[in-house]
């Protein structure tokens, strides 16, 4: 059996990952949204209300990444921001109505997305794709806090190469 081309394998991940995310990003762009809006939007249909520390911590961003994103959301009608009861200097955001209709918009897009993505998969195939890609994600997680290239060098079994 061949050796399995590690370059060639990471190079068809990425390019999954960037079409998956074009494909989103063209059928979320069809309903006046923009790449990232998505996950806040989602978020906040989840638990409305959020503070943008809440959602930045939530979505795994920077907080002025969750605000630049939170007042162009507000600009476009879907997010209204109110201050706390408990502290003025807190904000709390909220769908609008326009919002939760988007939502409607957005999980079917998303919907479309991962029919398309794993279209010909059967549900086994799916099953084995997640497990991996859940394994992928914990080793660059690991590796990718402070680990030298080395140290990843000697955690990589020899029989995997």
């Amino acid at each position: 059996m061949a050796k399995p081309d590690k370059a060639q394998t990471m190079n068809l991940l990425q390019s999954a990952a960037r079409l998956s995310r074009t494909s989103l990003a063209s059928r979320l762009n069809g309903h006046g949204l923009y790449p990232g809006q998505d996950q806040i939007m989602l978020a906040l249909a989840g638990e409305d209300g959020q503070t943008p520390g809440q959602l930045a911590l939530r979505l795994g961003v920077r907080p002025p990444t969750i605000t630049k994103t939170i007042n162009r959301l507000q600009s476009q009608g879907f997010l209204a921001k109110q201050a706390s009861e408990q502290d003025g200097r807190q904000a709390h955001v909220f769908l609008t109505e326009g919002g939760r209709d988007a939502i409607k918009a957005i999980e079917k897009s998303v919907r479309k997305t991962q029919k398309l993505a794993l279209k010909g998969l059967d549900k086994k195939d799916q099953k084995t794709l997640a497990k991996l890609l859940v394994r992928i994600e914990a080793n660059l997680s690991d590796a990718g806090h402070g680990a030298t290239d080395e140290e990843v060098e000697e955690e990589t079994p020899a029989a995997a190469e």
